[in-house]
């Protein structure tokens, strides 16, 4: 978030913004859409499409976090110099502080409700409780 809103006070990208503005094309896809937005069917036809393309994105969100947290736990599992880091890492304050702020970002609260999701498949709760047992017994 920080590093978008960065990019969106850059001189350059207000200037970018600044001549798309001015474009003619932008000017007519503008238009386009209001008028579009006046006609009642219309406008419920594209609230059914943006719908479906959120459901669509947060599908894949749930798909992509599910897949990583596999990842991440199969390495973890099967080369113990995976965990050591990740334990040295768990250990860290600067690291702890830095997850506590990431834990207040709306994105990474969406991520922690893919892993929920994740946690309602038996094996992988399973395999998550194991991963519980060693990193305590790590520390």
């Amino acid at each position: 978030m920080a590093e978008a809103k960065k990019m969106m006070e850059s001189p350059e990208f207000k200037n970018q913004m600044k001549k798309l503005e001015k474009s003619k094309e932008f000017k007519e896809a503008v238009k386009k859409t209001g008028d579009m937005m006046k006609d009642p069917a219309q406008a419920a036809r594209l609230e059914a499409q943006m719908e479906h393309m959120l459901k669509r994105g947060q599908d894949s969100l749930k798909k992509n976090a599910a897949d990583s947290m596999t990842e991440a736990m199969g390495a973890m599992s099967e080369d113990p110099a995976v965990m050591a880091e990740a334990m040295k890492m768990m250990k860290d304050p600067d690291f702890q502080k830095n997850m506590a702020k990431m834990a207040e970002d709306p994105a990474f609260k969406n991520y922690i409700g893919a892993m929920q999701d994740m946690m309602k498949d038996p094996e992988t709760k399973k395999r998550m409780e194991a991963m519980t047992q060693q990193f305590k017994a790590a520390m």
